[in-house]
């Protein structure tokens, strides 16, 4: 039963100088994904795909050198477009993102709307769910998509009701399916029963 596994970036270093989608991994965040590695699925991964942001990559690169693996980099599932306000301080970026999905079908503030980020996405990730050719697959990108990814698989409404409770999380889907197996996991806890 091949899996696949979209797995959140963790902590970053945030740099308001640059621009988001090149911002890295900071210390916590490289100890958070290198402690991904004691999951009990990574010995079966057979694939690891990324988003083309460089925290995204970064810990996508942890993960395959590990299982030497190559990174496969993929334009198109990248985070939602956040470039009209770039950086945020924290409050300011949380009312903004409760916007975000409270709102989908409207900009706030310039931002891609929740329902195009959510339709590029699943666009971006389609043919990954081809039963027929599916290895077990681990995607590193981002909460916000793949919040929106989530609701789409699960049938659900757009609402940061489903969001992941911080960064550095996972989910997995039975590619055969579709179906979410279960919700936001901390990517360096293992639970007991973990998929």
């Amino acid at each position: 039963m091949p899996l696949l596994r979209y797995v959140t970036h963790p902590d970053v270093s945030i740099d308001p100088a640059t621009p988001i989608e090149r911002w890295g991994l900071s210390a916590t965040g490289v100890a958070r994904a290198t402690a991904m590695l004691s999951q009990p699925w990574v010995p079966d991964v057979g694939r690891v795909v990324s988003s083309d942001e460089t925290k995204a990559i970064e810990t996508a690169r942890i993960l395959a050198d590990h299982v030497g693996l190559d990174v496969e980099v993929r334009d198109g599932i990248g985070e939602n477009d956040r470039s009209s306000t770039g950086f945020l301080a924290p409050e300011d970026f949380e009312r903004t993102a409760d916007r975000f999905f409270a709102s989908p079908r409207e900009s706030v503030r310039g931002w891609e709307r929740a329902v195009d980020a959510q339709a590029r996405i699943v666009r971006g990730l389609e043919d990954l769910l081809d039963a027929e050719t599916a290895l077990s697959t681990v995607v590193v990108g981002h909460g916000g998509v793949g919040t929106l990814w989530y609701c789409h698989l699960a049938g659900l409404a757009i609402s940061r009701e489903h969001d992941q409770p911080g960064q550095g999380h996972y989910l997995t889907l039975d590619v055969a399916t579709r179906r979410v197996l279960h919700h936001w996991r901390p990517i360096d806890s293992i639970e007991p029963g973990s998929t």
